[in-house]
């Protein structure tokens, strides 16, 4: 008699479990869910939290992505860091480029963060890392500029101002320059019309002056040895026909002897050839570039240990062009300034082309004084011996 198969052993919860393959812990789970019980959303503080984070922008980083992206953003990154590297090897011969990029080159920074803001938007990697160089070297061009070097005390007081031929109210300007208390006071672009006001004007606090065609010093203290300094505004044949007197009538620049108690100080004020840009020439310096010549050969042959530079040079010190000058002279607001000190125009200072340059003595602050009614801002500075 065939019998019934016995009914299949009932399998026990526990031996399921045991016929299932043991879970092993891995890394990769504790940092999924981290550590000391803190999920993936946990805010646990130990080791795997922060290690897993790190392993996530790694991972992030790594994938080709971010370093693909943005390509041309990277590429304008090097070149402005290479430009600003290599400004002094930017040649002249065509429409006086490295001249012109010298004169801007504190605001070549502006387009840091500009292509920053690309690079991030567009999520580039490589943009953001290329914009490294152009951050560091105008870093290091610039960045001395960017705190206060002022000290205070000081023995002499200088300032300078272009007091602009178009001027509408001179004897106001007068009155704001004497009230700066400068002892020093070199004025450039004096007009035959408005000598008479600024000599009035400024009789009370300046004993003694000298005007020599459109520039002029003022002083506290007695002048001597003054005269006319030829920075070649008549250039070629027909300047060398005209006589000295006529020449007087418009010179740009003059030297004089100032008598202080410490013994005496050159005083040089300048007021050389305009720059202009314009499509045909590009960046027209002829006169400019002459008169910088012209004064640096003249402070070479200088005597004097104390000498003071006063003046409107129509350029930057960064500029090639005063190399003669600035081999010999220091600027006063890169020593005791405070940020750049942008002159011109008065309405939105874009760059530094009236200067106080100096030799012999200690510059211990140097500031921009409050517009008047010329185009340019007066620059002034406190000097020790």
């Amino acid at each position: 008699m065939n019998q019934a198969p016995p009914p299949p052993a009932r399998t026990t919860p526990r031996r399921i479990h045991r016929l299932l393959p043991a879970r092993t812990t891995t890394r990769a789970d504790t940092a999924e869910t981290g550590q000391d019980g803190a999920g993936p959303h946990g805010t646990g503080s130990g080791p795997g939290s922060w290690r897993a984070g790190v392993r996530r922008v790694i991972t992030i980083g790594s994938r080709p992505g971010p370093w693909k992206r943005g390509p041309v953003l990277a590429a304008l990154a090097l070149l402005l860091g290479l430009i600003m590297l290599g400004h002094a090897e930017i040649p002249n011969r065509i429409g006086n480029l490295g001249s012109l990029t010298e004169t801007l080159l504190p605001w070549f920074g502006l387009f840091v963060p500009v292509l920053l803001a690309g690079a991030l938007w567009r999520r580039s990697a490589s943009a953001v890392v290329a914009l490294l160089l152009p951050a560091v070297v105008w870093l290091n061009l610039f960045g001395g500029l960017l705190g206060d070097k002022s000290h205070p005390g000081g023995d002499l007081t200088v300032a300078s101002h272009n007091v602009s031929a178009d001027n509408p109210d001179p004897a106001g300007t007068a009155r704001d320059l004497a009230a700066s208390g400068a002892d020093l006071l070199a004025l450039e672009e004096i007009t035959a019309q408005a000598k008479p006001l600024y000599e009035r004007e400024l009789a009370k606090a300046y004993p003694y002056h000298t005007v020599l065609g459109t520039v002029g010093l003022w002083s506290k203290l007695p002048l001597s040895d003054t005269r006319p300094l030829d920075i070649e505004m008549d250039y070629g044949p027909l300047g060398d026909t005209k006589p000295a007197e006529v020449k007087l009538t418009y010179n740009r620049a003059l030297r004089t002897t100032v008598a202080t108690d410490r013994g005496p100080l050159a005083v040089y004020v300048a007021h050389l050839g305009s720059a202009r840009v314009n499509p045909r020439a590009g960046f027209w310096t002829a006169s400019r570039d002459r008169g910088a010549q012209a004064l640096g050969a003249a402070l070479a042959a200088e005597r004097d240990e104390r000498v003071v530079l006063l003046g409107d040079l129509n350029g930057t010190m960064d500029d090639r062009a005063f190399s003669g000058i600035t081999a010999r002279l220091r600027s006063a607001q890169e020593v005791a300034g405070s940020g750049f000190g942008f002159s011109w125009p008065a309405a939105f200072p874009m760059v530094r082309i009236d200067q106080i340059l100096v030799r012999g003595v200690k510059p211990e602050s140097s500031w921009v004084l409050p517009a008047t009614g010329s185009d340019h801002l007066p620059v002034a500075a406190r000097l020790s011996w």
